[in-house]
């Protein structure tokens, strides 16, 4: 088998998972990354975090070849298409979802069918359990290679014919046209199960196929234009991270990708973030996943309701933890270099005011859609409101999770007058008990504040928190959350600004320019270029909007994958991958498209229009 390169780009890879935990699939066919029982729990796999020491599982062919891959259409189930010289092959690849199906859902199946010709492949299996520190043995056993260690075990079970050799489980088959074999993974708690990998493949398929968004040619689809296969990629990347037992959906499936290659910007994302509320509940809701935006409303809901206002953490991990210590692993390099490789997240202990006014966005959108808050919900959400009345005006660490100290954040203070805003309006429109008066003199005091401190009037914008000239990307969401009306000056303003300033070739949007405490430099957000088509489109700027969406979605991997960041002189992507916050940005960016286009929507107009409908300003 010819040696892999020791670092693939982050987007040349394919995920994969079963709604527990997930593996990335590279296209020479090595699984690089798989953490096993859950997303944040240790790795079996981490290749992608260490070529030598991180372990790989990899099928592929013996000779030189080329690549193309696909998901079965409207699924998770991935195929890798080897093309040799002397035949073709196909590596098809998933997991069973947890609950959905009538097989084990800690079995890794992959399947090698050999389509033309013949093909000769290998298979290659270094596990490197506890993050490549655990010890491991290899025994051989009826139907395959076990490996152990002391708290995991993985059987590899093939027909195939396996050797062991320096902590590596290796061996060889040849394939001719219509043949195919089987190889397993069989996880901690799966070794003696019954399985019947065909069975299993099909059932996988059904569930994915009729799980998602789908749309008749006479529908009126919210998300109709160019973009609707990766608005539905973009759907079943969001189920992929949904974890079956809670609900709560991670962040990304991995930890450590780097935002700058070779720096320390290196952060664990296997947890859920409360700020991804709102806009996650409105582009499931509006992608018609009823079911996965209702668990993950009650799940946080049920989180607040265990904890007082002031010690919500602005991020849990999966079932609701709130250790999420952040540690080094300083015994694996990091993906080219890029150290350290970090596990938990000490942002979870962070202050992040701007989160209450992100869970008030996402109560109000599931009141709009008709979910009825019952008196205990209410007595929280009371709770929450008059908290933030009591501390707007603190500084704190902001959305980006600054460590340099705390500051007053403009789009903290905004999302504090957002929470009041939501209050006051939930207390009104369901005849609830509330401090009203004091609600709305505070949030008046709020928008009086923001106004005088927080808009710039020599730059003619909004900046980044309160005595700098740093712009924000944060600031294009004032509108989209209903703290001004699109047409107003200082609004249009400070998108003119953002383009100028922080806007690169037409479509990469950084976050912001200024010291955040960290040395190194990053790739533009892909989440903060959503924003900006977004602003530009509820604007009446529908064209320009919509030729910079497109622009972005060339950006997509061939499988409509994509991570945080990209790098704007390069276009390769950078950071933990795939991003959910960078999908949930282009379901709702195609959601305002189809909006400001007149297309129908399944529920409420899009949260924060709530002062009129968009701007009608002319394209220029």
């Amino acid at each position: 088998m010819p040696e892999p390169e020791a670092y693939l780009p982050i987007e040349s890879y394919g995920v994969i998972g079963n709604l527990e935990t997930c593996a990335l699939v590279a296209p020479n066919g090595s699984i690089d990354w798989f953490p096993f029982p859950h997303l944040e729990s240790p790795s079996i796999l981490a290749a992608i975090l260490d070529a030598e020491r991180g372990g790989r599982f990899r099928i592929g062919p013996t000779t030189r070849f080329e690549t193309n891959r696909r998901y079965v259409d409207d699924t998770n189930v991935l195929e890798t298409i080897f093309h040799t010289s002397d035949g073709t092959a196909t590596l098809t690849d998933f997991m069973p979802p947890a609950g959905q199906v009538d097989q084990p859902k800690k079995v890794l199946y992959r399947k090698v069918t050999c389509t033309d010709g013949a093909v000769d492949l290998a298979i290659d299996l270094e596990p490197q359990f506890d993050y490549g520190r655990a010890a491991t043995t290899l025994d051989s056993v009826d139907g395959g290679v076990l490996a152990a260690s002391e708290a995991e075990r993985v059987l590899l079970e093939t027909p195939v014919d396996l050797e062991i050799e320096d902590g590596r489980i290796t061996g060889e088959f040849s394939l001719e046209a219509g043949e195919t074999v089987w190889v397993l993974l069989r996880c901690t708690g799966a070794e003696d199960a019954n399985t019947d990998p065909d069975a299993a493949l099909e059932e996988t398929i059904e569930y994915w196929t009729e799980w998602g968004h789908h749309c008749g040619p006479d529908d009126d689809c919210a998300f109709e234009g160019p973009w609707h296969d990766d608005v539905v990629r973009s759907e079943l990347v969001l189920k992929l991270l949904t974890h079956a037992e809670s609900g709560a959906i991670a962040a990304a499936p991995t930890t450590s990708l780097p935002e700058d290659i070779g720096g320390v910007r290196n952060w664990d994302y296997r947890f859920n973030w409360l700020r991804d509320a709102g806009f996650t509940v409105q582009a499931l809701m509006n992608l018609g996943t009823v079911a996965e935006a209702i668990d993950y409303f009650e799940w946080f809901v049920d989180l607040c309701q265990t904890a007082d206002p002031e010690t919500i953490q602005p991020l849990y991990g999966l079932h609701g933890e709130a250790d999420l210590e952040e540690r080094k692993l300083e015994h694996l390099e990091g993906y080219r270099g890029s150290r350290p490789v970090r596990v938990g997240n000490e942002a979870a202990q962070q202050r992040q005011l701007d989160i209450y006014g992100e869970l008030l966005l996402a109560v109000d959108e599931m009141c709009q859609r008709g979910r009825a808050l019952n008196d205990d919900e209410w007595v929280r959400i009371r709770d929450i409101v008059d908290y933030v009345r009591d501390v707007w005006d603190e500084p704190d660490a902001g959305i980006w999770e600054v460590r340099g100290g705390n500051k007053h954040f403009v789009y903290s203070k905004v999302m504090c007058w957002v929470a009041l805003d939501r209050g006051i309006e939930l207390a009104c429109e369901r005849d609830r008990d509330a401090p009203l008066e004091g609600w709305q003199e505070t949030r008046e005091r709020i928008r009086a504040d923001v106004l005088e401190n927080g808009y710039d009037e020599e730059i003619g914008a909004f900046v980044q928190s309160y005595g700098t000239s740093v712009l924000d990307a944060t600031a294009l969401l004032l509108p989209v959350v209903g703290f001004l009306p699109f047409d107003d000056e200082r609004v249009q303003g400070t998108i003119d600004a953002i383009d100028e300033r922080l806007v690169t070739d037409d479509i990469f949007v950084a976050r912001y320019h200024g010291d955040d405490g960290l040395p190194g430099n990053e790739g533009a957000f892909v989440l903060c270029s959503c924003w900006f088509v977004n602003a530009l489109a509820l604007s009446g700027r529908v064209e320009d909007a919509r030729s910079r969406f497109e622009s972005l979605l060339e950006y997509l991997n061939p499988l409509g994958l994509v991570a945080e960041e990209i790098d704007p002189e390069t276009g390769a992507q950078l950071g933990n991958y795939p991003q959910a916050f960078s999908h949930i940005g282009i379901v709702n960016s195609a959601l305002y498209l189809g909006y400001v286009h007149g297309h129908e929507l399944p529920g409420p107009d899009p949260m924060g229009i709530r002062l009129g409908d968009p701007a009608v300003v002319p394209d220029e």
